[in-house]
């Protein structure tokens, strides 16, 4: 007997919905796939749509919608802060609050409205779950474990922005709270505070400060932690709110933020310089100290072995990677869509949790997110006529032949744009929608920022590794399959350097660091995604296959997309994206297309003015 539930989450940013079968993930997806349009916070048309169809299903086959927060705290917790800084404010108080007063406060209304505007049967009822507990089931109810604590830092839900859970075999209460730290006290807010101040775009852009911060030095840690956050031992903190502007509504940091960091912030897309390498150092320093402490507090209050962890914060590998090193935890999962797209999934499990549903995967000792892979599959009959339609010269080889295929055209030094399956739901590529390259190149890293991304050159790539080989390149304590641990590149595969201690970042980014140089950033660290048979069974034959000619079982991974676009979801995509860079064979589905037999691409518009950058 099915218990049909879609989870849904829109309205702020990346929205999404999934859709769970009696506690089965059957599918899951952002918005942003299917309008194209980055981060899309709008009701997600196209997701629903993609979910119920994957199914086979309508509306009024559904036991239940779940949404992911409670739109009317958030409105408490919105006003409250407006008139408690009043009369600051004002302006962003007179242009925000009509809306809230209107829809926004009233969101499951919308989501209601939106739904029945689809035309696809009637809505059931609709259950609503905070947006904390959201994030908190998305992370223990797919877990592996039969109980666990549970992590959960973002920016802010309702009120809540870092809280701890118990993750446990109770139906009526799976995932119950055990401690909470409210707004306007945000690490993922001190994170993008840093993230505005270095030019980058909030809520999308901390990952580049991420990336940044290893060619700097924390310089500025400790005046951080000295004016700016008071960390306790417990694992708390507070915000020193002197020295921010988010809660006045207007942008992140202000003066007193600049009177501290020696001026104005950077102009976005303006030169980078040491300053900037340093904020992001210090402030990655501190996040990370942040975390380590709140999981060493969680599992003292708890006395749980293993960790789960959702929320924005979580997709902060780097942090990850010190908690997983630290020791502190027998085992530690992450949700492949830790931010709030998971919350959709979060929503959806609970709703279906609530009815009685049971954790099945647990017995066999794998989540339950089936690697990630969750969104649209395009079968060969639709790659095909989408060729044959347009005139594209392919060929159509066997799964084994295309892996050769593939993995000789990358020893050859090609990149390869990889389209296979089903789409991976969350922000990393993972062997679905992919652009694949040689490790080995010392070249490869500036290739596909510069020629295939169109991003900055310091951005570094991760390593896509067989999961029995993962411990021969890098130093790993468990899989990774979801490439959300950073772990450092092990000894046996360093090189000796000799690099000035003035070199400047060109100089850095060239210096030949290992023997997989492409995916080696300049601390030695490296995003790594292990690769198992049995969740990516084409990709693992891949890397087998190109061990075999190269002797190294280590390729560059990267989303398939250029900067500022979302991942590519459809063959039309796919095809495009090939087309507009440099990338040498598209494997689609069963069909390769190499670029120099296709016909000459034009567009009639300047497609990169027309993709915001991010």
């Amino acid at each position: 007997m099915s218990d049909l539930v879609l989870g849904i989450s829109a309205f702020y940013h990346d929205s999404a919905a999934a859709l769970v079968d009696g506690g089965t993930v059957v599918a899951a997806a952002q918005e942003e796939r299917f309008s194209r349009r980055r981060h899309d916070p709008s009701f997600p048309h196209g997701a629903v749509g993609y979910c119920l169809e994957e199914a086979g299903v309508k509306l009024d086959d559904l036991d239940a919608v779940a949404y992911y927060e409670d739109s009317s705290l958030k409105f408490q917790r919105i006003l409250r802060t407006y008139a408690g800084i009043a009369p600051r404010g004002f302006g962003s108080f007179r242009r925000v609050i009509p809306e809230w007063a209107g829809w926004k406060s009233r969101a499951v209304d919308t989501v209601r409205e939106q739904l029945t505007a689809m035309d696809l049967g009637a809505v059931p009822r609709i259950d609503v779950f905070t947006h904390h507990a959201s994030h908190a089931a998305s992370a223990f109810l797919p877990s592996p474990y039969e109980s666990a604590v549970v992590l959960c830092v973002d920016g802010v839900g309702e009120w809540t922005t870092t809280s701890i859970w118990r993750g446990a075999a109770d139906r009526a209460e799976p995932v119950k709270p055990v401690a909470e730290l409210r707004f306007p006290h945000s690490l993922g807010m001190l994170y993008s505070a840093f993230t505005h101040f270095c030019g980058f775009k909030v809520d999308s852009g901390e990952y580049k400060v991420m990336g940044l911060a290893p060619y700097g030095e924390p310089r500025f840690a400790d005046v951080i932690r000295d004016r700016l956050v008071d960390m306790r031992p417990d694992g708390s903190f507070r915000l020193n709110m002197a020295y921010f502007e988010f809660h006045y509504g207007e942008v992140m940091t202000g003066r007193a933020f600049e009177e501290v960091f020696g001026g104005p912030r950077r102009e976005p897309e303006g030169p980078l310089t040491q300053r900037e390498f340093d904020l992001a150092a210090s402030v990655q320093e501190v996040t990370e100290d942040i975390m380590l402490r709140l999981a060493r507090a969680a599992r003292t209050m708890t006395g749980e072995s293993r960790l789960c962890l959702a929320g924005g914060v979580a997709l902060n590998c780097v942090a990850n990677g010190r908690i997983v090193e630290d020791g502190t935890f027998d085992e530690v999962w992450v949700q492949p869509a830790a931010g709030d797209a998971g919350g959709a999934l979060g929503a959806a499990l609970l709703s279906s949790h609530a009815r009685g549903r049971d954790r099945p995967h647990v017995a066999h000792g794998r989540d339950a997110m089936r690697g990630a892979f969750l969104g649209p599959e395009y079968d060969s009959e639709r790659i095909q006529a989408y060729l044959d339609r347009n005139g594209y010269p392919y060929e159509r080889l066997g799964s084994d032949d295309l892996s050769r295929r593939v993995a000789r055209d990358l020893a050859e030094g090609k990149v390869v744009g990889w389209f296979q399956g089903r789409m991976e739901f969350g922000p990393r590529a993972l062997g679905a929608r992919s652009i694949l390259g040689d490790a080995r190149s010392p070249d490869m890293q500036s290739v596909m920022n510069l020629k295939i991304k169109f991003r900055e050159s310091f951005r570094p790539f991760a390593p896509i590794v067989l999961e029995e080989d993962a411990e021969e390149y890098f130093d790993i304590r468990q899989p990774s399959p979801y490439m959300l641990v950073v772990s450092n590149v092990s000894e046996e595969q360093r090189l000796n350097i000799d690099e000035p201690e003035d070199a400047d970042i060109r100089e850095r980014l060239h210096t030949v660091r290992s023997t997989i140089p492409a995916v080696t950033h300049v601390d030695m660290s490296a995003r790594v995604q292990t690769v198992g048979s049995a969740e990516n069974p084409m990709v693992h034959r891949l890397l087998t296959d190109f061990k075999a000619l190269t002797g190294v079982p280590v390729l560059v991974n990267t989303s398939f997309n250029v900067r500022g676009e979302p991942i590519v979801a459809s063959p039309e995509d796919a095809y495009r994206c090939f087309m507009r860079t440099d990338i040498d064979v598209l494997a689609l589905g069963e069909f390769l297309l190499e670029k120099g037999a296709q016909p000459e691409w034009s567009e009639e518009s300047n497609w990169r003015s027309e993709i915001p950058l991010d």
